[in-house]
């Protein structure tokens, strides 16, 4: 399956390796040309009907992670984050280090030991190792070495008969769908392209955006979901099982109104179950996109996904099915110029 091939792949940002020779793979028997640029992008063109405006559609492949920044006596590893992770999530996770994936998991001092204001707040990222089963420095840099990257060690499974826990549904849910659009649509002109190190400041989308100069974008991603009880409506960013989020604005960019209501119109015409992402928290590449070169109008198209950022995301597979299903007709659109 696609998305389970695609989220069990380690992509920390910068680290995309992986996750960009899985898209190439499923993608160069279905695209005109494919290029990837100087710091990895994927930038590829589905050759159709020429359009007044060019059309370039994105998802980012990297995920969040950790780096190894030490390795202490006892073999021991110290780290830093790679990309926003709550630290509250990191302590007795598995982890995957090194081209080599490396298993590992991460500790910190037992909670019979901790002073009672330790209880209180999250374990700071300098209180946390991560243990690879040796006792040595020596042992230690036989195997890892400082600078590698570490993944989280989850795999991908289904819950119930609706919903699905992964790593990295930010933003492997995007490529999955992107992927299937390029598979799928035919006689369709517009531009894919499959950025890099959107975690860590929205690196890739800014030259892949100048290289391929669009009139229009549209971001895929996976978006924060956090429809708990007790919260009010109007704070919960989306819900799952809604359908598709829609951004009206968020940290890098305020969304072309007229693009969004297109998209909304094309929606309700065709049934397609929607909802609005309410959050301005967060950003993605639309903040490069819609201010490279001459500019473009961007919207953001998103999966809600509870627990993102996190080793155990879950998402809807209606939600994903639906956004499928609203990109295909949003093509159609572009094709008859009515976008």
């Amino acid at each position: 399956m696609l998305l389970k091939k695609l989220t069990e792949a380690s992509g920390v940002s910068g680290n995309e390796k992986e996750v960009r020779d899985i898209i190439i793979d499923e993608i160069k028997d279905h695209v005109d040309d494919l290029k990837i640029d100087k710091i990895g992008n994927i930038i590829v063109h589905k050759k159709g009907n020429n359009n007044s405006k060019k059309l370039m559609i994105t998802a980012h492949m990297d995920e969040v992670g950790l780096m190894i920044t030490d390795i202490d006596s006892m073999g021991l590893l110290k780290f830093t984050t790679v990309g926003g992770i709550d630290k509250r999530i990191l302590v007795s996770k598995p982890v995957l280090i090194g081209k080599d994936k490396i298993s590992g998991v991460i500790g910190a001092k037992p909670i019979h030991l901790q002073k009672r204001e330790e209880w209180q707040s999250a374990l700071s990222i300098d209180q946390l190792y991560i243990d690879i089963g040796v006792n040595t420095k020596e042992e230690a840099e036989k195997i890892v070495s400082i600078g590698d990257y570490v993944a989280f060690d989850s795999q991908y499974i289904e819950l119930g008969e609706e919903l699905v826990k992964a790593k990295a549904l930010d933003n492997r849910v995007g490529c999955s769908l992107l992927i299937k659009l390029i598979k799928e649509i035919e006689d369709i002109d517009f531009y894919g392209v499959f950025t890099v190190m959107e975690e860590v400041g929205l690196v890739g989308a800014g030259p892949a955006a100048y290289a391929v100069d669009p009139d229009m974008s549209i971001v895929l991603e996976g978006t924060l979901c956090y429809d708990v009880p007790k919260l009010d409506d109007h704070l919960v960013p989306t819900y799952l099982g809604r359908g598709p989020a829609i951004s009206l604005v968020d940290r890098t960019t305020l969304f072309d109104a007229d693009f969004r209501e297109k998209i909304v119109k094309i929606a309700e015409a065709n049934n397609i179950p929607y909802q609005y992402r309410k959050s301005a928290m967060g950003g993605n590449d639309s903040g490069k996109i819609h201010t490279t070169k001459g500019g473009s109008i961007t919207a953001t198209i998103s999966v809600p996904c509870r627990n993102i950022h996190s080793p155990t995301s879950v998402m809807s597979k209606d939600d994903y099915e639906n956004t499928f299903k609203l990109l295909k007709v949003i093509l159609s659109e572009y094709k008859k110029e009515e976008l």
